[in-house]
């Protein structure tokens, strides 16, 4: 059997900082109100110069070294966001043409925070199918460049990163279970109304719009059994996951979800007080994280698991 092992990974973020104190100068909120509701503290924000493609560039380069291959091997670029620098060609194309690769599949996904797990099941379905031996996966993010820093609801959350992850072919077991999921009847709780097809209507609907109470239940609630389905998936028993790598959209989130799967907190990797909300590049980050410091090691069982605007959701179960 064809298994997808994550091989190396890498992270970026952009060099600007920007702190609950600097966001009380410009917005009606206080540390306190931000901290007590979402457990963010800073943020990273790109620069003018920086894109999506830039940061994802970066993470793909440190994610390459940890990989320590040539990026000849690379054979399908997959880069997940829901903010790309241009609406065609996609930002995948774009890193393609920085990293000076050719020739190989290069396309985005667009499945907002969910985006890094549609991505990285896509990979490990082409992998298993036989068709490509080495795939590069980013999640990258500008998100800042959606904010309206009028709405305080909103611009507190959200912050730039990318993450990259290097996956290839083995016989050793790697990617074990993955499902992703739907429902566009929920499009309303968490968007942005405008795009290119749908003018806006107004200024705001260039923006983020969420409805946050909304949102909070629905991912505590589908994100449980969104976990049970994985684990039925592989055999795996909760017990035996090692670290549950969580999207970094609320520590209150967070810790509802483990709460309800019984994970210990010691067990969960935690960004979110750092990098805030950075969509599809919050799991990638996550994860690098916790490689780099070495709470992950080699061998350990690692649950990924994602909710994002539309509503879309997904998890993967792993072998690192």
């Amino acid at each position: 059997m064809i298994y997808t092992q994550i091989i190396g990974t890498g992270s970026y973020l952009p060099e600007k900082v920007l702190t609950n104190a600097d966001l009380e100068k410009i917005v009606e909120t206080t540390d306190q109100w931000i901290v007590e509701r979402t457990g963010i503290h800073r943020r990273h924000i790109a620069a003018d110069h920086e894109t999506t493609a830039s940061l994802a560039k970066e993470a793909a380069l440190r994610a390459i070294a940890a990989a320590n291959i040539s990026k000849d091997e690379i054979d399908l670029i997959i880069v997940a966001t829901t903010t790309p620098d241009r609406v065609f060609p996609g930002t995948a194309t774009l890193v393609q043409r920085e990293l000076g690769i050719q020739g190989c599949p290069a396309f985005d996904v667009q499945a907002v925070c969910t985006g890094f797990v549609y991505a990285l099941t896509i990979a490990e379905r082409f992998i298993r199918s036989g068709s490509n031996k080495c795939a590069l996966v980013i999640g990258a993010e500008t998100m800042s460049r959606i904010l309206d820093w009028k709405d305080r609801t909103t611009c507190v959350l959200f912050g730039d990163g990318a993450g990259a992850v290097i996956v290839k072919a083995s016989d050793a077991p790697g990617i074990l279970s993955s499902h992703i999921h739907a429902d566009g009847q929920y499009r309303d709780w968490l968007t942005v109304p405008s795009g290119v097809s749908e003018l806006p209507q107004k200024t705001e609907d260039r923006y983020v719009q969420m409805e946050g109470k909304q949102v909070f239940k629905f991912a505590v609630n589908i994100l449980g059994s969104m976990v049970e389905e994985t684990l039925e998936g592989s055999g795996i028993q909760k017990q035996d996951v090692d670290w549950l790598v969580p999207h970094q959209a609320n520590i209150r989130i967070i810790l509802a979800t483990a709460k309800k799967l019984d994970f210990s907190m010691d067990k969960v990797i935690v960004t979110v007080a750092d990098h805030g909300n950075t969509s599809a590049a919050s799991i990638p980050l996550a994860l690098d994280v916790g490689i780099r410091d070495g709470r992950i090691k080699k061998g350990d069982t690692l649950l990924l698991e994602a909710i994002g605007g539309g509503f879309t959701w997904g998890s993967i179960l792993l072998k690192y």
